[in-house]
């Protein structure tokens, strides 16, 4: 009898909390940070794990309050010390990038170790690549490949762009080209730039698909869009010799100078070699163009 009303006592108590927290979690959805704020600042005081997120995360984006990644820290590592899966992530992120602490590299591998016992996905994508670089833990590829596998499937777009790249190389995985295909083509449709321009060399080059320029040049100008300079490189080169496109060594030539612009040393030779086959006019053309282009909304 003792034990069921020492039972009934203790869930009556832990109920206003859960209101409280609950409360707060539909203030931040809506928008109100002052009134979520009032909820969670309490709890989290009182040792409450998620409300040491939420307020962290607050603290972190700046939500109803200064942004302060050393108060984001304090409370996402008090979370994290009592075992919450996303708070661990958080706090493996935040030595990874040395925001609110000093940057740690194996503190954010310890951490992110703990996040992957509980399959968060972006823990897995995050230790796959350090185990990839060797930084905070030992270099093993078929570790990696394993956690990037892990957090693709899971739909993480970089673990599925860094998963693509490993099925190209044979690294941790057998070669596959048709599997990185298939991974670059999950991520490129979510925007990512880098398998953009991954899936446009595949293309290009008939690499565990079909040979074709048409699609090469689209995911060339995705990437090119989104800021890769090798994409817009490779345009030029399109350009140039008329794959996938009409010969134009006006739009070859607004290509590489883009390219070059972004830090692509052979686009600049590239670009004053098609130079010595346009006439002046022509020159002038490309270099208004160039001046002119804007990424495209895609």
């Amino acid at each position: 009898m003792t034990t069921m009303r020492c039972f009934i006592l203790c869930c009556l108590l832990s109920w206003p909390a859960m209101a409280d927290l609950a409360a707060g979690e539909e203030a931040l959805l809506k928008g109100d940070y002052a009134a979520a704020l009032k909820e969670f600042q309490p709890l989290a005081q009182n040792g409450n794990r998620d409300a040491q997120l939420n307020l962290g995360l607050m603290y972190l984006r700046g939500q109803g309050v200064t942004e302060d990644y050393t108060e984001a820290f304090k409370w996402l590592r008090g979370a994290a010390d009592q075992g919450l899966t996303a708070a661990q992530s958080y706090v493996g992120v935040m030595y990874e990038k040395g925001e609110g602490v000093a940057r740690d590299d194996a503190e954010a591998a310890k951490w992110y170790r703990k996040a992957v016992e509980h399959r968060d996905r972006t823990a897995a994508a995050n230790l796959g690549k350090m185990l990839l670089e060797g930084r905070g833990v030992g270099k093993d590829d078929d570790e990696a490949a394993t956690l990037l596998l892990q957090a693709a499937q899971q739909g993480d777009v970089s673990a599925q762009s860094n998963i693509g790249m490993l099925y190209a190389q044979g690294r941790g995985v057998d070669q596959d080209y048709e599997e990185a295909v298939r991974w670059f083509f999950f991520a490129a449709v979510q925007g990512d730039p880098l398998s953009e321009f991954n899936l446009g060399v595949m293309y290009y080059q008939g690499t565990g698909v079909d040979q074709d320029f048409d699609e090469a040049e689209k995911w060339y100008r995705k990437a090119a869009n989104h800021g890769q300079s090798k994409a817009k490189a490779n345009l030029g080169v399109m350009y140039a010799q008329g794959q996938g496109v009409p010969q134009d060594y006006v739009r070859a030539y607004m290509w590489f100078t883009l390219a070059a612009a972004g830090g692509d040393a052979v686009s600049s030779k590239n670009r004053d070699f098609i130079a010595g086959k346009m006439t002046p006019v022509q020159v002038g053309e490309a270099q208004r163009l160039a001046r002119e282009w804007k990424p495209e909304t895609n």
